[in-house]
């Protein structure tokens, strides 16, 4: 049996003749950048987060870019984030001339902690980005409500959909970023992302950012970026953002049922698998599903072998990267992000995968370590 990571097309069923439907209208509209797709989607998804505003834009990276660029970080400011993440989290920063600053993670949720954001934050540190990462959003207590902490710039590519406290992504911080990217849980027919926020004048900001810093057209009041959403990747996610919510169930369906598979096939009690773990109050949307394993590199050549899909998500922390040497860090500065690098393996939590196909994933475990 073939089991893949990820079965996009095992949704597109659900979907296929409206998104045809919307792709025609912008084609008949000949109206492909911006413009009323665009601001439809954009009400929706505000509505939806419980926002006053959110802006489409082309990417989640341009979304992390186009914030910082609205805040005017640059050269001598600081960005504590985490070392574990996607490299667009740290390399925005990077690419304005201000300096990531790294704090260590969680090891039960492989989030930042509050205890370790509060200690990284020096007297240049501008903004703070928690990455709500693999579907869970990061809880920092009560620094969220801090009336002197930095700007806090959510990287919620992973978490569309996920609440905490009863609380969507985009109401921990002033900007929330959010990547629509074809494998996310909410994903476009291509490069796409938004930024959502509680205050209208910081997204006014970021929205005059997008268009070159120009409003009205050819008046620039800053140097922006080409950050635009096109009108066809609004179309679609018009169209699956009111799906988003019954994926997530079946995706948290899945992950309940790996949980009690991987605790009745022994796993778990052997200390071979460890299942993620889910926060109090949290609505964990899996966009991925993260496991820690023994022998992790072997058991990804088995899990290959038998034809299952998997992935790393990540191999090698940010604080080790080459292009950031000249930050100064070095190997067990980060001890539990470095950990979770030789030991997480990501498996199929698609909404459409079964029960079927998660039992012949668990029992794939089991043969690797001969249960």
């Amino acid at each position: 049996m073939t089991i893949p990571l990820l079965d996009l097309q095992a949704q597109l069923a659900q979907y296929r003749d409206a998104a045809l439907e919307a792709i025609t209208r912008v084609v008949d509209s000949q109206h492909f950048i911006m413009g009323p797709e665009v601001k439809a989607f954009e009400a929706e998804l505000a509505a939806y987060l419980e926002l006053p505003v959110a802006l489409g834009v082309s990417s989640g990276t341009d979304a992390l870019l186009a914030c910082l660029m609205a805040m005017e970080i640059g050269p001598g400011d600081e960005v504590v984030t985490t070392p574990f993440s996607f490299f667009a989290t740290a390399g925005v920063v990077s690419r304005l001339g201000a300096r990531p600053v790294f704090a260590d993670i969680d090891p039960a949720t492989f989030n930042l902690t509050e205890a370790g954001v509060r200690a990284a934050i020096g007297p240049n540190t501008r903004a703070v980005i928690p990455v709500h990462l693999f579907g869970q959003i990061c809880d920092l207590g009560d620094f969220y409500d801090d009336a002197d902490r930095p700007v806090v710039v959510e990287d919620a590519a992973q978490a569309q959909g996920a609440k905490l406290r009863g609380k969507h992504t985009g109401h921990f911080g002033e900007y929330t970023c959010i990547s629509f990217f074809p494998a996310k849980n909410l994903g476009a027919f291509g490069d796409a992302g938004g930024v959502a926020c509680r205050d209208r004048a910081r997204a006014e900001r970021v929205s005059i950012m997008r268009l070159h810093g120009s409003k009205p057209k050819y008046h620039h009041h800053f140097v922006g970026g080409n950050f635009r959403l096109d009108a066809l990747q609004a179309a679609v996610l018009r169209v699956k953002l009111p799906l988003l919510d019954g994926w997530a169930a079946a995706r948290r369906a899945n992950a309940a049922r790996y949980d009690a598979l991987l605790a009745d096939s022994g796993l778990v009690e052997r200390g071979l698998i460890t299942p993620p773990t889910v926060l109090p109050d949290s609505e964990h949307v899996f966009n991925q599903y993260v496991v820690r394993a023994k022998d992790r590199d072997g058991l990804a050549a088995h899990l290959d072998a038998q034809g299952i899909g998997h992935a790393i998500y990540y191999p090698r922390p940010l604080h080790l990267q080459p292009c950031f040497a000249d930050l100064g860090y070095g190997p067990g500065d980060f001890p539990h992000a470095e950990r979770a690098c030789d030991e997480v393996l990501a498996l199929p939590v698609f909404p459409e995968l079964g029960a079927d196909r998660q039992a012949a994933v668990v029992r794939a475990l089991c043969t690797h370590y001969g249960i």
